[in-house]
């Protein structure tokens, strides 16, 4: 017998070799009938693989991260089947799960698929999963591997298997199927009810541009077919809401084939709502004791392979810059970090003067490869409202925590309510992935672990999420949509202070080191703001929206008026524009809706007699006439309300 420990700590004996699912059966037979997959010991395994010996098992259902993850990677060999079946000679490389479904990437040679190939393909593979085939893992040796695809002249799998130890090769077969896999697979096909593949596109393999572009169909799948009807009804409101296309509308930024890929130019209503989010946290910043620096766009290499980070990144990173003097070497800045290191050092500090809180919007430069660009999502320059707080190991736990409080509440007053916070920790199998030494990244997250108790966040802790420097905290927030994002980061390090040797004098008249919080609530402006136009669907709160208010003038003999009544609105701080076309109130109307302007006032004969306004709400909702001064209180009100003080 062995002993099986549930996640509630409840501990099951079964004979030696049971599967998960024995295990899911002993709990409930209903249970069971909803597991799709399972993890034994900190290792995703098949619900059908024999357990040995004594250990920790989660199961997992359709509700579940891991489960839909399990489902995904499932789904993407059947897809790979269908693929095989109906473009014979195609290679096959990866299918990896992604957060919402999967893709495979395959070399169709000279043939393309297209849009119109999507139905004859979820066809295919709807058949493949109705014969409702087990999956099963069998081990094989390395050079039966490269036989099996060296005879299929598929030099992708061979170079994957070229890579991989001899006794840790597994295939995965279902129906006449077989893939090189490494498991983590649900029962069987059949539980797959529904597949819809959703796009194509170009992709490299291994990411190198120096490699063959291979076709890259992405699909996703789910055990019922009215959530997969669900899941394309909320991608046609993401089409609506999609940043890309409202910052187009808005004239907010825009992009250049001239000035590069992956490099937004803000257009003026989006630099002055850009303006607006950094005089925001600036003011909040400031209470709080943060100091503002300013740093160069680029740095001497040396700076970055002291940091670090030129070993991480530097392949992401634009080629360094030479100049006209011997082995001198610049990057385009990567991170904001070690410039900040550099700040510190540049006096000595007695534990008197900590913590010290610098804090920047930088813009920094990322050489990501173009097929990963997505609008302002995934750019190669954008700018960080990046901070980093050095203090002293019994400051820590108060300065995470003040920090904490800073997250919330840039979160809360951009209507990101619904979140949850996730800590980021090492993983231990893959420690060359790190810097530093254990003791300090034990303390590291320690520290976080017991910050986010303290203050009662609802998170989780997720193995292998760490930065390779220190553990963080991310907070992963729901939009409109019930897409799941990640936005404002804070983390822990003691290892960039190693790095740079910083130091402070101790009240014993020593020198120590401080430690390190990395914080941006935002993340990067960019990416906050797409995010931001998704979730609002471009109606942002009311104190950050560019224009508050068009005054919208009858006829040529009402702008007069209107324009005493821009100005009025501009002394209570309120912005606003007048439309002085000579076009019909209702098309004015119209286009104040399009441009989601929160209010129109509508000025004519009566409201100049009483020296009033007709005010329309976007959306439609008509407030009547009603006084400037009534007018500037509901919208300072309105502002109060959502805009707290910090």
């Amino acid at each position: 017998m062995i002993k099986i420990t549930l996640p509630d700590g409840t501990i099951k004996e079964h004979a030696k070799g049971s599967s998960p699912m024995d295990v899911a059966k002993g709990i409930s037979e209903g249970f069971a009938r909803n597991v799709i997959s399972a993890k034994y010991n900190d290792t995703i395994v098949e619900t059908v693989t024999p357990l040995t010996e004594d250990g920790t098992l989660t199961l997992y259902t359709w509700n579940d991260k891991e489960g839909k993850k399990a489902f995904w990677h499932s789904s993407s060999h059947v897809v790979a089947q269908a693929l095989e079946e109906l473009y014979p000679g195609a290679k096959l490389t990866i299918g990896p799960a992604i957060d919402n479904g999967f893709y495979y990437d395959v070399d169709f040679g000279d043939r393309s698929i297209s849009e119109k190939d999507f139905q004859e393909i979820e066809k295919k593979a709807l058949e493949i999963a109705r014969g409702k085939h087990d999956y099963k893992m069998r081990a094989v040796t390395k050079a039966e591997a490269l036989n099996k695809y060296k005879a299929q002249g598929n030099e992708y799998k061979v170079e994957l298997i070229e890579n991989l130890e001899d006794g840790t090769i597994t295939f995965c077969d279902h129906d006449t199927f077989t893939d090189l896999c490494r498991g983590g697979h649900i029962p069987n096909t059949g539980i797959i009810k529904a597949i819809k593949i959703l796009s194509v596109a170009g992709a490299y393999w291994r990411g190198n541009e120096n490699n063959k572009q291979l076709t890259r169909v992405y699909g996703i799948s789910f055990p019922k077919q009215k959530e997969l009807t669900e899941y394309l009804e909320l991608l046609e409101q993401a089409k609506q809401r999609d940043h890309r296309k409202l910052g187009k509308e808005l004239e907010l930024f825009t992009f250049s084939a001239k000035v590069g890929q992956g490099l937004p130019l803000w257009l003026p209503k989006g630099a002055a709502l850009r303006e607006r989010l950094e005089n925001f946290l600036k003011k909040a910043q400031k209470k709080a004791g943060y100091e503002m620096v300013v740093t160069p766009h680029i740095g001497q290499k040396e700076l970055y392979v002291t940091s670090g980070h030129y070993a991480k990144y530097g392949e992401d990173s634009f080629q360094p810059i030479r100049t006209p003097k011997m082995d001198e070497e610049f990057l385009l800045k990567p991170m904001n970090c070690p410039h900040h290191c550099e700040i510190f050092n540049f006096k000595p500090h007695s534990y008197k003067d900590l913590p010290k809180r610098f804090a920047e919007f930088g813009t920094v430069y990322r050489y990501e490869q173009s097929g990963e660009l997505h609008g302002l999502t995934r750019v190669r320059g954008f700018t960080q409202d990046d901070a980093h707080i050095f203090c002293t190991p019994d400051q820590l736990a108060e300065e995470f925590k003040n920090v904490i409080d800073l997250t919330l509440y840039v979160l809360g007053s951009l209507g990101f309510g619904n979140f949850t916070a996730q800590v980021s920790v090492r993983d231990l199998n893959t420690p060359e992935k790190y810097i530093g030494s254990v003791e300090n990244w034990e303390k590291a997250e320690n520290a976080i672990i017991n910050a986010a108790t303290e203050k009662g966040l609802d998170f989780v802790v997720e193995s292998g999420e760490a930065a390779f420097y220190g553990p963080k905290l991310d907070f992963m927030v729901k939009d409109a949509l019930g897409r799941q994002w990640q936005l404002g980061t804070i983390q822990v390090d003691y290892n960039l202070p190693e790095r740079f040797d910083l130091t402070y004098k101790g009240s014993d008249n020593e020198l120590h080191r401080p430690v390190m919080i990395h914080r941006a609530p935002f993340g990067s402006m960019e990416r906050f703001i797409a995010l931001l136009l998704e979730h609002t669907g471009g109606n942002f709160p009311l104190w950050l929206i560019p224009e508050q208010a068009i005054v919208l003038p009858i006829s040529e003999k009402h702008e007069k008026y209107a324009q005493k009544v821009l100005n009025s609105l501009e002394n209570h701080e309120i912005r606003a524009l007048v439309d002085k076309r000579s076009e019909t109130v209702g098309k004015k109307i119209r286009e104040a809706e399009m441009n989601k302007i929160p209010f129109m006032l509508i000025v004519g004969d009566n409201e100049e007699q009483e020296n009033t306004i007709s005010v329309r709400r976007h959306g439609g909702d008509d407030l009547g006439s009603i006084t400037l001064t009534d007018f500037s209180n509901l919208v300072t009100n309105e502002i109060n309300s959502t805009l707290k003080s910090f």
